[in-house]
């Protein structure tokens, strides 16, 4: 996601784009594994499995967020 109209700048590379275009690069190059290279400005690589309804996604990355999630008890 991005919208640098608000500041938001490019991600370097964007995974959930990959998903997408990892299952239809992977049928025109019969092919189940891809190296994906995302030529923006601040660029990044990934490794892509094409996993049948699934893709797996690997590569570099930085943490830029940590948190919790407190679910509710949901026992009736």
């Amino acid at each position: 996601f991005f919208a640098p109209q608000s500041g938001v700048n490019e991600d370097p590379v964007t995974g959930s784009a990959h998903t997408m275009l990892v299952p239809y690069w992977s049928g025109r190059f019969k092919k189940q594994h891809l190296e994906a290279l995302q030529l923006s400005a601040r660029g990044g690589q990934l490794r892509c499995e094409s996993r049948g309804d699934r893709v797996g996604i690997a590569g570099r990355a930085v943490t830029y967020l940590a948190g919790r999630i407190r679910l509710p008890n949901l026992k009736n």
